[in-house]
């Protein structure tokens, strides 16, 4: 998989602008790790070889002049629902699909910062389940078992930071996308506000459910990816207020009064917490606690938000779905979802979004007690490959609740949560990753991140690497 010698994105930066390394050794590095682990963990649907040697090439002629941005030459990947411009973007469905004319404007805003994207990472189709598989592209696994998914639908993004085949990675957000992998890969995962990551060409993603967000092994990391890609094109719909993530790293979040939310949001269908995973959110409370924070049960009033989801979720599939040009390889899930999009999207899909503002209040009454939320990021382990591949539309959604029942609502509202780390539970044979949410009300970005970096320092999840032959990984928490 990876060693500990491999640089997150914030030293691979500062070894390039110090000139210890050069743009074209640490891209051919990252290009070779991901061929040799495409194999085995196969993290991405499309490599640009070719194209990021060149980038790099350029990237060292201007670091050679004396030119500085936040990640000149660094090597990172973007999911394949975003733009890059040259390359199709199949967002995980079967088919031909044209190359793009521009990049999007979060990739257009890497390359600003001076990143070389090495590729695309897979995703499951139009980002909707919780696992990273398709008859598209095959099993993306999990870096720590490959016998389970990394999860979804950021799932190749995961994977790809987690086996170390890049330091960070962008990925996006519907319904935990990026918080779920990133607990089942042992990964710092920031879902930010709405609209501080564009996704132009789309002026809203999903009906504004969906954001993009940053996976990697380390917070600053991870706010430094968010902070390169962080602002909108003039066509957005959403365009919060300018913040400084990285600032807030190392940045003492003060004595905070802190939520341990453990019980899932209603839903039609049950969902039970694991007692491992209790276990791991009640010991990271622990931790908090020990570090001079405030930490009670209390729970958000989030009522029967699940009916405003759901409008929301499936019309933004029969957009995407409109869209496709090869609209006859769709997983039969998928067009169930798109028809009943249709369906919704009329009035049902204006009172939900019209219900956004009353959900503001009654969860964001919590904010008036407390500071941050605590909660688990899923009930459950990452489950085996396969697991939910051929599953029925009901069952799947039975499966994806019974497993991810905590992290969609922050989506609905629109808020940002991160992803930390808690420690690792036995299934058979194998030890898996699970973790946690830091859940805030809006633009709460800067204050989650520095209570996020105060247990990074404590607990030092980021020296944990997957095991490259049989080892166990040793417990962080």
């Amino acid at each position: 998989m990876a060693s500990e010698r491999n640089p997150g994105l914030a030293e691979c930066a500062r070894a390039l602008a110090v000139g210890e390394v050069t743009s074209r050794q640490v891209v051919e590095r990252a290009l070779a790790a991901i061929e040799a682990a495409q194999p085995s963990v196969n993290a991405f649907r499309l490599v640009r070889a070719e194209a990021a040697l060149a980038e790099a090439e350029a990237a060292d002629r201007e670091l050679a002049a004396g030119v500085r941005r936040p990640l000149l030459g660094v090597p990172v990947a973007v999911k394949d629902d975003m733009d890059v411009a040259g390359e199709p973007t199949a967002f995980g469905c079967s088919g031909s699909f044209p190359p793009v004319a521009e990049d999007g404007e979060a990739v257009r805003r890497l390359r600003a910062a001076g990143a070389v994207v090495v590729g695309k990472t897979n995703t499951c189709e139009l980002g909707q389940w919780p696992f990273t598989e398709g008859p598209a592209f095959g099993a993306t696994r999990n870096p720590w078992d490959l016998e389970h998914t990394p999860g979804g639908s950021s799932g190749g993004s995961a994977a790809a930071v987690a086996a170390g085949l890049v330091p960070a990675a962008l990925g996006s957000d519907g319904a935990g996308s990026v918080r779920i992998p990133a607990a089942w890969t042992h990964l710092v995962g920031i879902k930010p506000q709405r609209g501080r990551i564009s996704t132009w060409p789309r002026p809203e993603s999903f009906q504004g459910i969906t954001v993009n967000g940053t996976l990697a092994r380390t917070v600053a990391d991870a706010a430094l990816l968010l902070d390169a890609a962080s602002g909108n094109h003039g066509d957005d719909l959403h365009r919060p207020p300018a913040v400084d993530v990285l600032a807030a790293v190392g940045r003492d979040p003060g004595r905070l009064r802190i939520a341990l939310s453990l019980k899932p949001p209603f839903t039609a269908l049950p969902a039970r917490l694991d007692p491992r995973i209790r276990a791991r959110v009640h010991a990271l409370a622990e931790r908090l606690a020990a570090l001079g924070h405030v930490v009670e049960e209390a729970e958000p009033r989030y009522g029967q938000i699940g009916l405003t989801f759901l409008p929301r979720a499936t019309a933004g599939v029969a957009e995407r779905v409109r869209d496709l040009p090869c609209q006859d390889l769709l997983d039969r899930r998928t067009r169930d979802a798109a028809r009943l999009g249709r369906l919704l999207g009329g009035a049902p899909l204006r009172a939900a979004r019209r219900a956004e503002a009353l959900l503001h209040r009654r969860v964001g009454a919590l904010f008036s007690s407390y500071d941050v939320i605590l909660a688990p990021t899923t009930a459950a382990p990452p489950p085996r490959i396969g697991t939910l591949l051929n599953m029925s539309g009901w069952n799947t959604d039975r499966a994806m609740i019974a497993a991810c029942p905590y992290a969609w609502p922050w989506n609905v509202l629109g808020w940002p949560g991160v992803n930390v780390p808690a420690g690792f539970v036995d299934e058979g044979t194998s030890r898996l990753p699970v973790g946690a949410q830091l859940l805030g009300p809006a633009n709460s970005e800067p204050l989650l991140v520095s209570l996020a970096a105060q247990l990074e320092a404590d607990l030092r999840w980021h020296e944990l690497w997957p095991p490259q032959r049989s080892e166990a990984p040793t417990e962080a928490v």
